[in-house]
């Protein structure tokens, strides 16, 4: 019960960050929108990286995650997201299309935020056992 408990758990979540971030795009502008952005895409990350490996050690999903989120955002320094994201709104999304140094602050931070926040949840999973 725990891989699926935690499954459904990271899939909830998954849905409320990118609802959120989606969210937090399309009310607020400015500084607060794109940090906010950045930090809620790497909170998704996270959960989707438990979504497929749910035992995962949070430190090892967190490495993970923040590792992608990087990776993603040095292959900015390419023109490949760029152009990429002209051509399609969902490269636009999940590739981004210029480097920022910032973002490595941020994704960092919402990954952070999301492991410490779940963390409770899967060890009560963990606890509860198999049903």
């Amino acid at each position: 019960m725990l891989r699926a408990g935690t499954r459904i758990t990271a899939a909830v979540v998954a849905v409320v960050i990118l609802v959120a971030g989606l969210g937090a795009r399309a009310v607020f502008d400015g500084a607060f929108a794109k940090y906010a952005g950045v930090a809620l895409y790497a909170a998704l990350v996270y959960a989707l990286v438990l979504v497929v490996l749910p035992r995962a050690r949070a430190w090892h999903a967190a490495a993970a995650a923040v590792a992608f989120c990087w990776l993603v955002e040095f292959a900015q320094l390419t023109p490949y997201p760029a152009d990429l994201s002209d051509r399609s709104v969902l490269a636009r999304l999940v590739l981004g299309s210029t480097f920022h140094p910032p973002d490595l602050f941020w994704y960092v931070v919402g990954v952070a935020a999301t492991a410490v926040a779940l963390e409770p949840v899967r060890a009560r999973l963990r606890r509860e056992g198999p049903r």
